[in-house]
């Protein structure tokens, strides 16, 4: 992409993004249309998950912006803490996080969340027939997020709950086109992963529709606008660090960020852009702390 490269540069007019898979697609797609605007500033984004970001670079001061596909959690609050940053939340999009198995398992459109709970327990059903008797007698081929993942905490959460532990015999991985492909390249595969890379993907990998209770409902962004996609639709953030607003290259970006997340930006890349109003609050508590940063 014009203007972004994938690795890290200490340099002038730099901003440094690292963190979730699932709002890389977001980033890259307002870093490209930064870049255009704004050619002598270098764009850096890499996917390390959500946690991988906070931990090994946005908390540990290498980094400006995190991508995160949950809210930051209390340990890294203080491990930022420690290290002089401050991390501001902001809202830029809501996700529907979608369910996919392979366009060959005709014997599954629909999936109630005790069902879901069933497949990605510790523990948990091993064989499709596990789960219906009436489906296929062969062994689940599971891919998914990472532990380091935002993804993966917030599935966890979501659908299995507090008590219960995700499986460990899965196909783990930060990168969400692994999934894909693997979810394509098995009858008997299941994968889980942001609405985006499914919209990426939607005549080589079926949706699975959920019942959370009240009737089957196909992940989309217009389900998770109307708030009928529960439970797995989820907002989406991106972390600044206060003290990066000194850039102006950083606070440039940011302003751009938040203007162009209520747009089509982030419609066409398969998320729901936040709200005008959404975006007026951001923009003005950016500028409140940009006001304290170079007051």
């Amino acid at each position: 992409m014009a203007g972004c490269s994938s690795v890290f540069a200490a340099e002038d007019d730099q901003v440094n993004i690292a963190g979730s898979s699932t709002v890389f697609p977001v980033t890259e797609a307002i870093g490209s249309a930064f870049s255009e605007e704004h050619p002598t500033v270098n764009v850096s984004i890499s996917k390390t998950g959500t946690g991988g970001g906070f931990g090994n670079f946005f908390c540990a001061g290498r980094t400006d912006v995190n991508n995160a596909s949950r809210e930051i959690a209390d340990a890294e609050i203080d491990q930022c803490g420690n290290n002089d940053i401050t991390p501001l939340e902001f809202t830029v999009a809501t996700d529907a996080l979608t369910v996919v198995v392979n366009p060959e398992a005709d014997w599954i459109d629909c999936l109630t969340v005790e069902e879901l709970r069933e497949i990605w327990r510790a523990d948990g059903a091993e064989r499709w027939s596990d789960i219906n008797e009436d489906w296929p007698d062969e062994e689940l081929e599971l891919y998914g997020a990472a532990t380091t993942s935002g993804t993966f905490d917030y599935f966890n959460e979501a659908v299995l709950g507090e008590d219960i532990n995700h499986k460990s015999d899965y196909y783990a991985t930060e990168r969400d086109r692994t999934i894909v492909q693997g979810v394509q390249g098995s009858e008997y595969a299941m994968g889980y992963f942001g609405f985006s890379y499914y919209s990426e993907n939607p005549d080589s990998i079926k949706a699975v529709s959920i019942d959370d209770g009240n009737g089957c409902v196909e992940p989309s962004t217009e389900t998770a606008m109307s708030g009928e996609y529960t439970p797995l639709s989820r907002p989406l953030f991106i972390y600044v660090a206060k003290e990066s607003l000194a850039d102006s290259a950083v606070r440039d970006f940011a302003r751009f960020y938040m203007e162009r997340a209520a747009t089509d930006l982030v419609s066409d890349v398969g998320y729901v852009p936040i709200t005008e109003d959404q975006r007026d609050e951001n923009l003005e508590r950016l500028e409140e702390q940009v006001a304290e940063v170079n007051g």
